[in-house]
């Protein structure tokens, strides 16, 4: 069963909405904003050489469709590297009307106060979410091929029980819709860094397609580095979505030929309505 639902622009993460009511969790579609081509229509990114007033438009549009606004958000700078931070109210309005305040080379994100609304940007990555109910922590992490290489999932899940205090057995995790192994070609080098944060387990995320050549299935990649984490299999919910095969739903850096738009995940502990 598919762990996100439509819902008007957006991809809510319903597994999670039907279970806890302390967080909301989802991601933006590709329509339903004023972003002309080719970065049609609702292109949340700034760093993409899109109109920055058509982004903040954007972003207002969604900001209106979650009745959010957009003073709670914060967003960063994403680099492809592996560096969290922890976010706090202080740091709400961060990145979220022009790219300039973005939070520098984070990857990153996390919080453990309430209506504090953090965001990331996609166009075929894999947005990784975090939540404890327990101790209240929700996280966001960008993990393209460089920053599943780094293992930004499992650095997230080791600052939560380092610093947070939090039992990785209680840490919930999400995988969103990113491009699958249908269309994700990679090479001899890539697939080398693979192994390397892998091990034996490099197999199951990849199918050799030729002479130097692999197909990548990011989305089990990164599964298979959360249960080495320690998470449990069960906590572990799985999008069956690839990006660049519904290009109608999704930007999709490979499927648009690397100029394209950005969706974004996003996910906050709500201040008023307590896990029953």
């Amino acid at each position: 069963m598919e762990s996100f639902k439509e819902s008007g622009l957006l991809f809510e993460l319903m597994e999670w909405k039907e279970e806890y009511k302390s967080v909301i969790a989802g991601m933006t579609m590709r329509e339903g904003g004023t972003s002309e081509a080719p970065y049609h229509s609702l292109n949340m990114g700034f760093h993409v050489n899109d109109n920055p007033e058509t982004v903040r438009t954007n972003r207002t549009i969604v900001s209106a469709e979650l009745n959010i606004p957009a003073d709670c958000w914060t967003g960063s700078e994403q680099v492809h590297q592996a560096h969290i931070h922890k976010v706090s109210a202080k740091d709400a309005g961060f990145g979220s009307m022009d790219y300039e305040s973005a939070i520098k080379m984070t990857d990153g994100l996390y919080t453990a106060e309430q209506d504090v609304f953090l965001t990331s940007l996609y166009a075929d990555c894999v947005p990784l979410y975090f939540y404890n109910h327990r101790k209240k922590l929700a996280g966001l992490a960008h993990a393209g091929w460089k920053g599943t290489a780094l293992d930004i999932g499992g650095q997230m899940v080791k600052r939560w029980a380092d610093d947070e205090g939090a039992e990785v057995q209680d840490i919930m995790a999400a995988i969103g819709p990113s491009i699958g192994p249908c269309c994700y070609e990679v090479d001899d080098y890539v697939m080398s860094r693979m192994t390397e944060v892998l091990g034996n387990k490099a197999n199951r995320a990849a199918a050799p397609a030729g002479e130097g050549k692999y197909m990548l299935d990011l989305k089990e990649a990164n599964r298979q580095l959360l249960i080495s984490s320690g998470i449990r299999e069960e906590n572990i919910t799985v999008s069956n979505f690839c990006t660049s095969c519904r290009n109608d739903l999704f930007f999709s850096y490979r499927k648009d030929g690397g100029v394209t738009g950005r969706m974004m995940s996003y996910i906050m502990l709500k201040g008023d309505s307590p896990d029953s």
